[in-house]
This record gives C-alpha cells, sequence and structure tokens, in this order.
C-alpha cells in the first residue's frame, strides 16, 4: 500500500538511513524501533509527508488517508472534548460548524436550501454515527462520557493527549502513524488501543517503547540500526530473538576466519626465511590477504545502553513504610479512601491501579511532597528513601545551568572525575555534560535524575512511571539494575512488561477496595483470571479449564447428577426412562470434551510450527540463502496452517455453545 525504494535521510555529515526498500501493507501492525536519534521520528515524519527524504522516493495512492499522533495538546483549549475527536475527520467537522452557524442565524434568517445541502453531506458522512464513535473511542480510552462536553482545558496534560489519541482513530483514517501512542495511557486503554489496532484493516506503524505493547500488536518489527532498516516478521520478542543470534553468528564468522588467518600468520612467520617452505609461505601470504579483504567488520550498532547501578549506603529496618488510613480529595473528588498499607524491607511493590485513582498522589504523601486530609505516614527505623517523580523535570534546578552543575550538587565533596564517571554511566559524556538543563530531551531528564539517585544510595527506591520517556534499551538496561538492588522498590507504572521483570508483590487499588497481592504481576493476573495479556481468550479459556481437568478439579455438574441419579431409588419407569436419556447425553458429553480436547491439542500443534516458521522468516539472511521455491512453500504451508488454526478455533466455539446447551437442558 505504501512503497518505499531506496529511501534515505542524513542531515549535514550524518546519515541517518540509506537504501530503504520496503512496503507497508494492510492489515499488518510494524514496530518501529532503534536507539533514540536514530531516525525513527523523521522516518515517521517521513511517512506523513512533514519532512523530505535525502533520496529515494515514497509512493502513497492519493485516495489514502493518513491518520497522524498529533502532539500539539494546547492546540484546542476551549472546544469540548467530544468536538475536538471529531475534528479528526476535517470534512465532517467543516460541515458540524457551518451547519451550526446556519441554526444560530435561524430566527433572523434560515437558509434553508443551504442547511438541506449540508445535511446531505453530512448524512453521506455518516455524520450522526460518527459522533458515537467518536464518544466510544474516548470511553475506551477511560474518558467517560459525563466529560464529553466539557472543554479541553479542564483536563491533565496526559488526558489531553488521549483525546488527540481519540481524534486520530475517530476519523477513520487508511493508515495509522502513531508516535509513542501509550504516554500517559493506563493498562485498561492500553489494552483497549491493543484491540483497536489489532482490529484496523489498513497499515499501523507505531514507534512505542512499551516492550508488551509491542508484542500484542506487532505482525512486523521495522529496526533503524547500522543506518540502515532492516524488517524483521514477528513480535517484538521475536526480533530481539532474531537480531541477537544473527550478530552472533557474523561475531562467529569473523571469529573464525581470524583464528584462520593467525594460523595461517604463524607458519609464515615461523617458515618464511626457509628457502625450502617459501613459496609455501607465499601462498599463505597471499591466502591472508584473500582473507582479510574478503572479512567484513561488523557496524557499530546505534544503540547504547547506560548502566543503572543502585547501592544502599546500609539497610533499612524491617518495618519501612506504615500507611495509615490516608485519605486525599481534591475539590469534591476523593481519590483515597483511607489507605492502610505496611512494606518491608526487601518487597518489590507495584501500585497499580487506572489513571486518576491515587497512585502518583499517594506516592507524593508518602514522601511528603503533597498532605493527606486524614491518615498518617510513617518511615521505617533508618529508611532512606530516593524519590523519581512522574514529573521529574520539577526536580531539576533551574538555579544550576548545566547537567554536570546539577549532579556535583549532590556531591561536592567528591572530584570532577567521580561526578563525569557517574554522568557516563547514564551516557553523558563529551560535551553532553555541560547541556543546560532546559535543552535535555526527555530521556536525558531521566537518565540525569537517575544519577543522582544512585549517588545518594538510598535503601529505598520510591519511583513514579519511571520508564516514561527512556527507550526500550533504556528500559532493559533499568531492569537489570533493578533487579541487582537489594534494597526495597515501590513502583508505580503502567508498563506491564517493566511490572513482570520487578515486581514481587502487587497491589491494585480500585474505586471501592485495594487488594494486596503478595506474588509477581504475571500470577496476579493468573489469580485475577484476566487474560489481557493474550490475544486469543478463546484458547486460554480453554486451556484453563483442561489444566483444572488435569489436576482433580470438578469439571462439569452433569457427572454430579449422574451420581445422585445412580443412588435414587426406586425409580418409575418414566424415572428411568429420564436416567437412560440423562446418560447418554453424559456419554455424549464426555466424548465431546475429548473432541474438544484433541481440536486444541491441534491448535496448539498448528501454533508451534507457525511460530517455527516465523523464526525462520525472522532472520535477515534467511531469505538470501533459501530456495524461491521453498520460502513459497513455506509461505504456503504458514498460510494453510493460519486457516487450519481459524477453522479449528471456530469449531471449537461452535462446539462449546452446543456443548453448553446441552448441559443447560440437564
Amino acid at each position: 500500500m505504501i512503497t518505499l525504494s531506496n529511501l534515505g535521510k542524513a542531515y549535514g555529515d550524518q546519515t541517518l538511513f540509506d537504501g530503504v526498500s520496503l512496503q507497508f501493507n494492510s492489515g499488518e501492525c510494524y514496530g518501529l524501533v532503534g536507539a533514540n536519534g536514530s531516525g525513527k521520528t523523521t522516518l515517521l515524519g517521513i511517512l506523513s509527508d512533514e519532512i523530505e527524504p535525502s533520496e529515494g522516493t515514497i509512493t502513497i495512492p492519493q485516495r489514502l488517508r493518513l491518520g497522524v499522533l498529533n502532539q500539539d495538546q494546547f492546540l484546542h483549549e476551549e472546544e469540548k472534548i467530544l468536538n475536538v475527536a471529531l475534528m479528526g475527520n476535517a470534512e465532517l467537522w467543516r460541515l458540524m460548524v457551518e451547519k451550526e452557524k446556519i441554526l444560530a442565524r435561524a430566527e433572523e434568517h434560515f437558509d434553508a436550501d443551504a442547511f438541506s445541502n449540508i445535511e446531505d453531506a453530512f448524512l453521506r458522512l455518516d455524520g450522526y454515527a460518527a459522533e458515537a464513535r467518536a464518544g466510544a473511542i474516548l470511553e475506551g480510552l477511560g474518558l467517560p462520557a459525563s466529560i464529553h462536553h466539557d472543554p479541553l482545558s479542564t483536563l491533565s496534560g496526559g488526558f489531553k493527549l488521549r483525546v488527540l489519541l481519540a481524534q486520530i482513530l475517530a476519523s477513520e483514517p487508511d493508515v495509522l502513524l502513531l508516535d509513542e501512542p501509550t504516554n500517559h495511557l493506563d493498562i485498561l486503554s492500553i489494552r483497549w488501543l491493543e484491540t483497536f489496532l489489532r482490529d484496523f484493516t489498513g497499515p499501523v506503524v507505531v514507534i512505542s517503547h512499551d516492550h508488551r505493547f509491542l508484542d500484542n500488536i506487532s505482525t512486523f518489527i521495522l529496526d533503524i540500526d547500522y543506518q540502515t532498516a532492516q524488517l524483521y516478521r514477528g513480535d517484538y520478542t521475536a526480533f530481539l530473538k532474531a537480531k541477537r543470534a544473527e550478530r552472533q553468528r557474523r561475531e562467529k564468522e569473523i571469529a573464525v576466519r581470524e583464528r584462520e588467518i593467525a594460523h595461517h600468520q604463524l607458519f609464515v612467520d615461523r617458515f618464511r626465511a626457509k628457502a625450502t617452505k617459501a613459496r609455501q609461505a607465499q601462498t599463505k601470504l597471499r591466502l591472508i590477504e584473500k582473507k582479510e579483504e574478503e572479512m567484513v567488520e561488523l557496524p557499530h550498532s546505534s544503540r547504547r545502553y547506560p548502566t543503572f547501578r543502585f547501592d544502599q549506603q546500609r539497610e533499612s529496618g524491617r518495618d519501612v513504610l506504615h500507611i495509615k488510613g490516608v485519605k486525599k480529595a481534591f475539590g469534591e473528588n476523593e481519590v483515597l479512601h483511607g489507605v492502610d498499607l505496611l512494606v518491608h524491607r526487601g518487597d518489590r511493590v507495584a501500585i497499580m491501579g487506572p489513571n486518576g485513582i491515587g497512585k502518583s498522589t499517594l506516592l507524593k504523601i508518602a514522601m511528603g511532597e503533597l498532605a493527606a486530609d486524614a491518615g498518617e505516614v510513617e518511615w521505617g527505623y533508618e529508611t532512606h528513601p530516593g524519590y523519581f517523580a512522574q514529573d521529574h523535570r520539577d526536580q531539576l534546578d533551574s538555579s544550576t545551568n548545566t547537567a554536570e552543575a546539577w549532579i556535583w550538587e549532590c556531591c561536592q565533596d567528591q572530584s570532577i572525575g567521580f561526578v563525569r564517571g557517574q554522568m557516563a554511566l547514564m551516557l553523558f559524556s563529551g560535551d553532553d555534560v555541560h547541556k543546560r538543563l532546559s535543552a535535555l530531551s526527555g530521556g536525558e531528564a531521566a537518565r540525569l535524575v537517575f544519577t543522582r539517585l544512585a549517588i545518594r544510595k538510598p535503601n529505598v527506591l520510591v519511583l513514579d512511571e519511571p520508564t516514561n520517556h527512556l527507550d526500550l534499551e533504556s528500559i532493559e538496561a533499568l531492569v537489570d539494575g533493578l533487579k541487582q538492588y537489594t534494597g526495597t522498590l515501590i513502583i508505580v507504572s503502567h508498563d506491564r512488561w517493566f511490572i513482570s521483570q520487578i515486581a514481587t508483590r502487587v497491589i491494585e487499588i480500585k474505586p471501592d477496595e485495594i487488594l494486596d497481592f503478595d506474588g509477581t504481576y504475571e500470577e496476579y493476573v493468573h489469580f485475577c483470571g484476566d487474560d489481557h495479556l493474550d490475544a486469543d481468550q478463546v484458547v486460554l479459556k480453554a486451556k484453563r479449564a483442561r489444566s483444572k481437568k488435569k489436576k482433580g478439579e470438578p469439571e462439569s455438574n452433569g457427572r454430579e447428577e449422574n451420581q445422585a441419579a445412580r443412588e435414587a431409588a426406586p425409580q418409575t419407569k418414566a424415572s428411568a426412562n429420564h436416567k437412560r436419556s440423562k446418560n447418554k447425553k453424559s456419554h455424549l458429553e464426555r466424548r465431546t470434551k475429548a473432541q474438544q480436547e484433541e481440536r486444541l491439542n491441534q491448535i496448539e500443534s498448528c501454533e508451534t510450527r507457525l511460530k517455527e516458521i516465523d523464526e525462520l522468516f525472522c532472520q535477515p539472511q534467511y531469505y538470501e540463502k533459501t530456495s524461491p521455491d521453498e520460502i513459497r512453500s513455506l509461505e504456503a504451508e504458514r498460510t494453510k496452517l493460519e486457516r487450519e488454526v481459524a477453522h479449528l478455533t471456530a469449531e471449537w466455539e461452535r462446539t462449546e455453545e452446543e456443548l453448553t446447551a446441552t448441559l443447560g437442558e440437564n
């Protein structure tokens, strides 16, 4: 649908990428990844016709409507929230404005012809359904219908961005180009967006730093690295595996060549001076030269990984934080309704819940940044908390102009070498250390705050949305650093992958209760019975049922009813006939369940083979070293397997409905 041919972009002597040739197809979702500054946003700008490429061409059919996420959240401050969402369809919005103007002048002069023409065009564009559709999208993104007619200015920055995202989705574009669409979304809204994007029929290109989000939506990963763009089939996890395997393979090839060269060089050095071996030595030299010419150095990746190293100066006492009956309201909106929480030394707590429920407020109260209306907060013996605020830019004191000066402020007894070393761990080097605080990017500001946290060596880390503004590489590095940290962790985050890697205790704040679960995030999801981490609800539900069966849990009420019938006596002829009927149904039920079990096994077998094929396709050089016939054969097999999975799943659902109906009759 959208074709790139030998596309390249450079700024001066800096090449972001060149030689990019690929096609974005309908029904596919492309996760666009790469290091900060590699050219992800630039490529998205080229696709949206906002940036001119340095070379090559991009072909976009004129009829296609592009949906591009607009980050200007202050553009329509006084407009109603619903209206802002409707503005995504420019033609429809123009008609609505014209319609309102005619109605506003109706008492003086009503232009019936103009109104009729506008109404016809409005109906042709399905205008009345558009309002309902925009409203549903806003609700899916966590904006209830009760506020749809409020001005945009009444919302916080995060919710304004949700409205702008709704504006794009409600415009019914043919192509979606989204830059960090999950920023400021809570888990429920992210799940809704995942479903929306999976159902979207056109091409989707998404930049995201959310590992699990990319896993859940991506059919391809477009990786910008080594000054080019490489397409990988599959989700982000498959991409990481394929790229790592490719890198290791190339490193192994180079190592083998280097050993061969060293071996030949040893012969030359030993026998070059001997007349009897001189000819052989010259032959070896020519062979060495040839192998050196053939050997291509691995290019340097643009990806850079900071080093998060958190130590604690000393251990805290056993009880770290005790929150007792904390309440907080903003005007008439009470967000915390008497929170009780006890955190012990070594806990790794993830605090979760929808936006606006009071998670950040609770952390601010705990850190003394905000006063509670009622209740108290008590830090334990020898606790020294370090705080990473969601609005961490407020922590950057503007009175100190440079990044280096701000860091040195907290460790004035240390040498400049120590300060530079700590900043280098967070990728501040050269002139970067002299950057003004106001000029730092979001990712740089976050890494600078983490630098200061690490220097202070707290024994409790209180982190509010720490992955915001960090790229994927920095998030992975942060996970590694927190895994090594031996102190106590209290984290608020909507990044499910991040939480799943870190948390050993989950606290979910709900409107009417607080759930405190001692276990990992994945265990919590299993405990709640919420399968939102997997796209295939049907198969997962069936797998749980099968798992219960294997554990010896009750399978159905039919068995219990048959047992009761056997124990009942004496029986009339009618009751005996009823019993035979029920036994027949029970036999049918057992046979049907066996068939369902077999279908599930077949689905799993097909999915396993699909995964194997996708892993082959993910290998960058697969298409170079594989014959066209074999590629076509595998593509045909993959298509057949996908159809088989769809057929089997449909059969499973149909039979399950019939089985449910049969059990209901019993």
